[in-house]
């Protein structure tokens, strides 16, 4: 499998980091964003490293989108937000922070006035685990 050993995502996926995962299969991975935008932000990423949507294969994207509809459709249910942003970001211009390709599941709350570059600010983990519990709860397998 390939993998970066200064990747923080490979470090979550290798089980070095720990992380509120919603869900894994064998391909992906999606867990709780720690720098939330809103309550309910995950995170979907392929297990093998590959920087952005330019060199990702096609059929391992085809199979991190399905989980992302998975985590978007849990957290739909369990929080019933205004709207749900998916967001992917590539290269320091478009603010990829982490150069693993991930997609962000962002849920939206009326008039949140989230910024698409909502800049990090550590959320609180218990609140981040609570919400983690409820939404894995509603993940269909």
């Amino acid at each position: 499998m390939r993998t970066d050993a200064n990747c923080i995502f490979c470090k979550i996926v290798a089980g070095e980091i720990p992380c509120f995962k919603l869900y894994e299969d064998d391909l992906t991975i999606a867990f709780m964003d720690i720098n939330p935008g809103n309550e309910g932000h995950a995170l979907v990423i392929p297990k093998e490293h590959w920087e952005d949507i330019y060199v990702i294969p096609s059929a391992l994207l085809g199979a991190t989108m399905q989980t992302v509809k998975k985590i978007a459709e849990a957290v739909n249910k369990t929080l019933s937000p205004y709207g749900m942003n998916l967001v992917q970001a590539n290269g320091k211009g478009a603010a990829q922070s982490v150069f693993h390709f991930h997609m962000h599941v962002l849920p939206r709350a009326k008039d949140d006035e989230l910024k698409l570059n909502w800049g990090l600010r550590p959320g609180d983990m218990d609140a981040i685990k609570g919400v983690h519990e409820r939404v894995k709860k509603n993940i269909l397998a």
